[in-house]
């Protein structure tokens, strides 16, 4: 045979789950987007077409949307964990699940203070807008026994996050040669979009299970407090800062990797006009969207090996 098969991989990608949890009159929602992604005993499907060993992609689909009415979800880290177990123990051809949740997030909109609610409504709590910040995000990869038995990695994270800061930033000090035209900065703004997972150290229901809700707020707490707290001389400073912050503070995440594209803020030159445009003075910037640097860095707890893809974060 002049070829072999190569990884591989197949399930249902980009379901649309979302679970509305009625508490009264006050309502909960849960918005995800999630992809399954199953691997183990399937070179007969690919060398012969026999499809003895393949679960369905419509049956995945169903089993996510079945899940979330069965089980709830309570985090989008929790309804992944229940989904890969599901579908490796349950099948002996499935050796290996992956799931990956990108999670939207609302927010209730609030009513008027006058008359105007409709009849026999004490206070309305179940309208919601879509919020404009950042996708959660979360993959749970679950694998079946080996030498180390059967074991979990759990990855949360977040996409879009877009974070300012309209000083206390410097870059100066770089290599300048013959096609350096960039002129230092001493006040400039800082932007950047930022795409970010981390790994929990949480690997079996052996170990006491993180509070994944909690988690991930925290995480993200520490993430914008560091971009705030940090004055910054380079955006790797800073991202290494925001890591190192989530580290230290989060006992359950071991590894953090982030993806920063810069969202350059240039001063324009408005001397044509006769005006000054310093920073000091309040300046009037032009935003460039490409090119765009992308820095990207992974933070480690001391002695813990990297194990995020170093591609998952490059958007």
């Amino acid at each position: 045979m002049p070829t072999i098969l190569g990884q591989n991989q197949y399930g249902k990608a980009e379901n649309r789950v979302v679970k509305i949890t009625r508490d009264g009159d006050t309502h909960h929602i849960k918005d995800l987007n999630v992809s399954v992604a199953l691997s183990g005993d399937l070179d007969d499907v690919h060398y012969n077409g026999s499809n003895a060993n393949c679960l369905p992609t419509d049956t995945t689909k169903n089993t996510c949307f079945a899940f979330a009415k069965e089980h709830g979800i309570e985090s989008a880290e929790q309804y992944g964990i229940h989904l890969a177990r599901h579908f490796v123990d349950s099948q002996p051809s499935i050796h290996r699940a992956r799931i990956r949740i990108e999670e939207y997030a609302w927010e209730r909109i609030a009513g008027s203070d006058g008359n105007s609610r409709f009849i026999g409504a004490d206070e309305v709590k179940h309208s919601f807008v879509r919020k404009g910040q950042e996708t959660r995000l979360a993959q749970i990869t679950y694998s079946a026994g080996g030498d180390e038995g059967a074991k979990f990695e759990v990855l949360s994270g977040l996409k879009d996050l877009t974070v300012m800061n309209s000083t206390n930033s410097e870059f100066w000090g770089y290599i300048k040669d013959k096609y350096t035209t960039l002129q230092e900065d001493y006040d400039r703004i800082l932007a950047t979009s930022l795409s970010t997972w981390w790994r929990h150290n949480w690997t079996s229901h052996e170990q006491r299970m993180p509070q994944w809700e909690k988690s991930y707020e925290q995480a993200r707490k520490h993430i914008l407090q560091a971009f705030v707290e940090t004055y910054s001389l380079s955006l790797q400073q800073t991202l290494y800062q925001m890591g190192s912050r989530v580290i230290n503070s989060r006992s359950e995440i071991d590894e953090i990797r982030f993806s920063a594209p810069n969202k350059h803020h240039f001063r324009q030159d408005l001397s044509a006009f006769g005006l000054e445009n310093e920073a000091k003075d309040g300046a009037v910037y032009y935003a460039a969207d490409r090119p765009y640097g992308l820095i990207e860095a992974t933070i480690l707890r001391d002695g813990c090996e990297p194990h995020i893809p170093v591609d998952m974060t490059n958007l």
